[in-house]
């Protein structure tokens, strides 16, 4: 029976079970698991209106990935996958954590509690506060907590004043966000962008002229060819699933590269058709590479260098020519580059064998439009934006831009990070977003570079940092160098949290800090003058669309987010200052106005995003086959060959997701397809490199980074045989981010290198 707050137990890493992984992801055992989520957090009733309106039309943007929906009117009655029903039931829950409850929790109690526990104890009802000195929150009405802000923000210098995002902000409130903080004097404005695709945004930048994908969902379903590297999709966007089956069965073929054979890349057994219920699913992956971490910059070069190679052999047969000539410059340095390779280099950085580098090859030279698809397992290394410009190269030779089929597909996890960075979410602004942003509220805005996340970490452990304000997201437990990060926030005078739930961030506390609970993406919005208002959303494929929630939130104390950021403001710089805060915050209409007239893309915005499917922002590489980069046309890169080299005795980890968990928030301890069960503090690892080393399988030991002379430790880890790519290892997130460095970075992005991290095992005493 559901109880509305159960006291659950902490994980309990000794319960641990392994299983035979899954090949096969969703089917029917993922409906039920989803159901059973959703009644145990919200009842039957709530979880039923709640997940018939995720992503339709009239309804609510799911906040568990961006992956596009149909325009096309395709739309399935239940368009969501198994995550996507965990987080709704996750927000849609119906128990609560009071002022008693953090009466009843000291932070010292909580320090030693998991993400987990904190997540899983229900939705903030009220604002609450701590102050210098004090063992709890306690409540504190919404006008004190503003006041309090905007007492401290006038007590320190706007430099000195951090605004971090979470990319499941919506449009309106990520550019009222960013408003206030220029308002205040600074771009400090890191995000959880920063962390992930930020090196997407380096490197097809300057290639390509635009730091998006330039492909629409349709395009993946009539693709001849889908590389899919370096993600996950069976757990991190299990709906793009269906699109790579419905490539399939037009005809296309689908590449896998991977550390790990994750489920969803083999078989997908969708519980919308009878295939996916009584049948034997759909076979996802033609190939599938299981690469070594890091090695995805060799492979590509291979690649390269193989289509190149089958050009000259038959002039005109795979190379693009006129469109190479025409709208691109440095193929002749690049090719020069290519023509020649170190098979034996490449297949050590790989892991592969060149008869199955040559077999994908072949599949590339026989497409006439491919799509390359990636995601985390790519941006997180040292050499990512390398590897990228070398993906967007493959793509130039053989014209895979500006055509039906073709074209790139960064796949952007957190529902709105990719608008979140459309409107302004950014410490390097362009001269001419500050300028639009000037000439329509006529007054000046900062220009100076302002901190990224990891220049934040940085600042906070300097004690640099005298205000740190969180939009949404957990930056302790997303952020790398997790003890460092906890130091330094713990340094900061001012800490502020607008959250739905616990979570550790909150107990890693400044010496004041305030919580502000806000409405979830399910929750009703409308305590307005104008009455209901809803929110917009540009998924992974550049569309904008209206998202509204329809649950009756668990308090009446909750604010939306616009409504705070307003009031965050009017409160900071004062009633008369010249923006009218107010009005964005009884309207979103208005806010929306604004952004129609500083935003490209976004004329008429109010009218267009009423429409049946919104609208899709302009890509030149996409509409018109043109590139706006410095030099008018798209460009080829050279990079030399890196990879990831541990030293003996050593493995190059990666962290990542369990099929319970989204990002930092932890749904539940079943990651059903890896076969892992009741604990998260685990390392995969290959059985032929445990028995190399000398470790058993579920040995406990402690994991030790190594970076420049630096260590890391995390303690108490259980060793499990897995069958990923020799010389690497896998652990989760954020339970492993404690082993990743700081300054382990990609160049040019410096998004953190959770995929590089070089590490050691020692035995448990």
């Amino acid at each position: 029976m559901f109880t509305k707050n159960p006291d659950l137990d902490d994980v309990d890493e000794g319960a641990l079970e392994v299983h035979e992984p899954k090949t096969a992801a969703a089917g029917v055992k993922a409906v039920a698991v989803a159901l059973q989520r959703g009644f145990a957090q919200a009842g039957a009733a709530r979880t039923m209106r709640g997940m018939l309106r995720i992503n339709q039309r009239s309804g609510f943007d799911c906040p568990g990935c961006a992956w596009p929906e149909s325009t096309t009117g395709r739309r399935k009655p239940a368009e969501f996958c198994e995550n996507g029903a965990k987080a709704i039931a996750e927000e849609s829950t119906v128990r609560t954590v009071t002022p008693e409850w953090w009466a009843a929790h000291p932070i010292a109690e909580l320090e030693g509690r998991s993400e987990f526990w904190l997540g899983s104890r229900g939705r903030i009802t009220e604002p609450m506060v701590i102050r210098p000195g004090e063992r709890h929150y306690s409540p504190v009405s919404w006008g004190k907590a503003f006041d309090l802000i905007a007492e401290h923000l006038r007590a320190t210098t706007p430099d000195r004043c951090v605004f971090y995002t979470s990319g499941r902000t919506a449009n309106e409130t990520a550019f009222l966000y960013q408003l206030f903080a220029r308002s205040l004097g600074t771009n400090n404005l890191p995000d959880c962008s920063n962390m992930c695709h930020e090196s997407s945004g380096f490197a097809l930048g300057p290639t390509i002229g635009v730091g998006k994908g330039t492909v629409s969902l349709e395009d993946i379903h009539h693709s001849e060819l889908v590389l899919v590297v370096g993600q996950n999709p069976g757990t991190n966007h299990p709906r793009m699933l269906s699109a790579l089956a419905e490539c399939k069965g037009n005809g296309g073929k689908v590449v896998a590269v991977n550390p790990l054979p994750e489920a969803g890349l083999l078989n997908f057994k969708d519980p919308q058709t009878p295939r996916g219920v009584i049948g034997d699913g759909v076979s996802i992956a033609d190939e599938f590479l299981k690469i070594k971490v890091g090695g995805d910059l060799a492979l590509f070069q291979a690649l390269g260098h193989l289509l190149l190679a089958a050009e000259d052999r038959d002039p005109g047969s795979v190379v693009d020519r006129s469109f190479v000539e025409a709208q691109t410059l440095g193929f002749a340095e690049y090719a020069a580059a290519r023509r020649t390779l170190d098979w034996e280099a490449t297949e050590r950085a790989t892991g592969l064998s060149r008869a199955q580098i040559e077999t994908v090859a072949d599949m590339m030279i026989a497409s006439k439009a491919t799509i390359i698809c990636w995601a985390l397992g790519l941006t997180q290394q040292p050499h990512s934006v390398n590897t990228l410009k070398e993906i967007v190269n493959l793509l130039l030779l053989q014209g895979n831009f500006g055509k039906p089929g073709a074209g790139a597909c960064p796949v952007r996890g957190h529902s709105n990070v990719q608008g979140d960075r459309t409107m302004g979410i950014w410490e390097k602004p362009t001269e001419k977003f500050i300028a639009a942003l000037e000439a329509e509220f006529g007054i000046p805005f900062p220009r100076d570079h302002g901190y990224e996340s990891v220049e934040t970490q940085h600042a906070l452990e300097a004690g640099d940092v005298d205000v740190f304000v969180s939009m949404g997201g957990n930056f302790l437990s997303a952020a790398s160098d997790t003890e460092s990060t906890r130091a330094g926030l713990k340094r900061t005078g001012l800490t502020v949290h607008v959250s739905t739930k616990p979570n550790l961030s909150h107990v890693a506390h400044g010496r004041t800090s305030l919580i502000l609970p806000t409405l979830g993406r399910t929750d009703l919005d409308d305590r307005h003058p104008r009455g209901r208002q809803f929110v917009t959303v540009e998924d992974s494929m550049s569309v904008v669309h209206r998202s509204q929630g329809r649950l009756r939130p668990v308090s009446e104390h909750l604010l939306a987010e616009p409504v705070i950021v307003a009031r965050m403001a009017q409160a900071a710089l004062g009633e008369d200052h010249p923006i009218d805060w107010r009005a964005m915050a009884e309207d979103y209409d208005v806010i929306r106005d604004h952004i129609s007239r500083v935003i490209p893309g976004f004329e008429d915005f109010n009218a267009r995003v009423r429409g049946r499917d919104g609208f899709v922002l302009p890509s030149p590489p996409r509409d018109t086959r043109t590139f706006a980069t410095d030099i008018g046309r798209a460009r080829f890169t050279v990079s030399p060959l890196e990879c990831l080299t541990a030293p003996p005795g050593h493995l190059i980890l990666q962290t990542l997701r369990s099929h319970d968990q989204y990002n930092t928030t932890i749904y539940g301890l079943d990651d059903r397809y890896r076969g892992i069960s009741n604990a998260r503090k685990v390392v995969l690892v290959n059985p032929e490199d445990l028995a190399e080393l000398g470790f058993a399988d579920r040995e406990l030991v402690d994991v030790v980074s190594v970076f420049n002379g630096d260590e890391r430790r995390a303690q108490s880890f259980r060793l499990v045989a897995y069958p990923t790519a020799r010389g690497c290892a896998a652990a989760y997130y954020p339970e492993a981010n404690v082993l990743v460095h700081k300054d382990l970075v990609a160049r040019e992005s410096s998004t953190p290198g959770y995929k590089a991290v070089t590490v050691r095992f020692e035995t448990r005493s």
